[in-house]
């Protein structure tokens, strides 16, 4: 019975020491960590001058949008692709569009064509005016001195008019051919522009956020391709009391932590203060009615922060916000930026 009892005694001592003796967990340890100032902050008071609230995060979005219709002939990107500014992202097919243009091509080069006549015209009506008009004035010469009778000279004064008429004709044939140019030249830059706008461009760089056509599909003018996040424009949104809300300044500084990534405090501004409030009670006339009223306030993310790390965004994501309602108080030290290395 003893030597059970002592058997015992040196197995428990024995997984003591073990137990004291295994080694730690250094991604464990650290992630206990970062959980626990997490509470600590969430569950903290903070400092006067200093609100903390939820939010959530944002990003401006841009749409893809067809301008003129026609049938989608490629769509060279997907959700979650990232463009550029100015990429190539979809074309429109549209062959009726392309016909017109060659038309218009064609009535430009007739519309010149008829120009280089016109100009030939005035030319040999020149001449013919211009031998019209002395013939015309020796008429008259030989009229005074006897040599010839009055009719021939009306004869020749009738075709000088008619001489000067025609050159008329040909100067206003020339400029009608040149405003036929003009239009026609008009016309194919329109359909020009037109066949550009079939290459539908990102607006600008960001992630394809949703596809809402598909390759052969036919699209209306207008008509919504895709919507791109604008991953350069990320902000959070939070709502304030009035009191709070209205002791912000547009530029003053703040903080956000996203429940993703706690470890990091990350560099905001405030960007916009509502002028309206968005919850308001049907009468403001008492002091805890007034309370209630809160205004929405647009955090806006870093834009050296958001150039360096915007392959990492994810809009919706939900963290905390920190503000300062007086410039003064400094940030405690678990505010500081964090970022990652």
């Amino acid at each position: 019975m003893l030597m059970a009892v002592l058997g015992i005694s040196a197995l428990i001592a024995i997984g003591s020491a073990s137990a004291e003796e295994k080694p730690t967990n250094p991604v464990a340890d650290a992630k206990k960590a970062v959980e626990t100032l997490i509470n600590h902050l969430r569950g903290r008071d903070m400092p006067d001058g200093i609100v903390k609230t939820n939010g959530r995060i944002e990003a401006t979005q841009v749409d893809v949008a067809a301008k003129n219709g026609g049938r989608l002939a490629t769509l060279s990107v997907d959700e979650g692709d990232e463009v550029t500014a100015g990429q190539v992202v979809a074309t429109i097919s549209s062959p009726e569009t392309e016909a017109q243009l060659r038309s218009a091509q064609a009535q430009v080069l007739k519309a010149r064509q008829a120009h280089a006549e016109s100009i030939a015209l005035i030319a040999q009506r020149n001449s013919d005016l211009t031998f019209a008009r002395t013939d015309y004035e020796r008429g008259k010469t030989l009229l005074q001195n006897g040599n010839i009778a009055q009719q021939v000279v009306d004869q020749r004064r009738n075709r000088f008019e008619a001489a000067d008429a025609a050159f008329v004709a040909a100067n206003a044939e020339r400029d009608a051919a040149e405003a036929s140019i003009k239009s026609a030249e008009a016309e194919v830059e329109r359909l020009q522009s037109i066949i550009v706008d079939l290459a539908l461009v990102a607006p600008r760089s960001g992630r394809v956020q949703y596809r809402l056509a598909r390759s052969g599909e036919v699209v209306s003018s207008g008509q919504r391709i895709m919507t791109i996040l604008d991953l350069r424009d990320v902000y959070m949104t939070i709502y304030l009391p009035a009191e709070q809300a209205g002791r912000l300044m547009i530029g003053d500084e703040a903080r956000t932590i996203l429940d993703p990534v706690p470890q990091y405090v990350l560099p905001n501004t405030i960007s916009f203060v509502a002028t309206e409030a968005q919850f308001t009670p049907k009468s403001v006339e008492t002091t805890e009615e007034r309370e209630k009223l809160m205004f929405r306030v647009k955090l806006q993310g870093d834009p050296k922060v958001l150039d360096q790390y915007h392959k990492f965004v994810k809009t919706g994501v939900r963290g905390l916000a920190f503000v300062r309602t007086d410039p003064r108080t400094a940030w405690p030290k678990e505010l500081e930026v964090k970022l990652p290395q």
